[in-house]
């Protein structure tokens, strides 16, 4: 094979890989659009089927380092029994949707705590669709 028809297949390889690029990057574009929580990409309007708060949390230890392997329920104000039971990634880190709307939630570890103390929680309140970033720590 001559140098020349070597050139010739290498163009012919840039144009067909070229074309193809030029052919997907609608598709590309379309898949990579960033769209806000809770808004349709054709309407820009909020959507009650997929619109969601989030609730994302860590759990420190009592060195101030993150902790993996943690039981974590969470259960709206007022309710006995969790509703979500979630455990901590390999950076301590946990993360759950709730529905949108005004209420408050129980974060509580479920840990093993000596007689009479109780098992590490916190309040969180949400409104709306918003993100709360919550920490909770372990005690000795």
């Amino acid at each position: 094979m001559t140098i020349r028809m070597r050139r010739r297949i290498l163009a012919t390889w840039v144009l067909v890989g070229s074309v193809s690029l030029c052919l997907m990057l609608p598709a590309i574009a379309a898949a990579a659009e960033l769209i806000p929580i809770g808004q349709s990409s054709k309407s820009g309007q909020s959507s009650a089927n997929n619109d969601y708060a989030l609730i994302y949390g860590t759990v420190w230890g009592t060195d101030d380092h993150p902790i993996a392997g943690i039981p974590v329920s969470i259960r709206p104000a007022g309710d006995k029994k969790p509703k979500w039971e979630l455990v901590s990634d390999g950076r301590g880190e946990f993360a759950q949707r709730v529905p949108v709307g005004t209420r408050d939630y129980i974060v509580e570890a479920d840990i093993k705590t000596t007689k009479g103390q109780p098992k590490p929680e916190i309040t969180v309140h949400i409104e709306g669709n918003e993100r709360k970033d919550v920490g909770i720590h372990l005690s000795k």
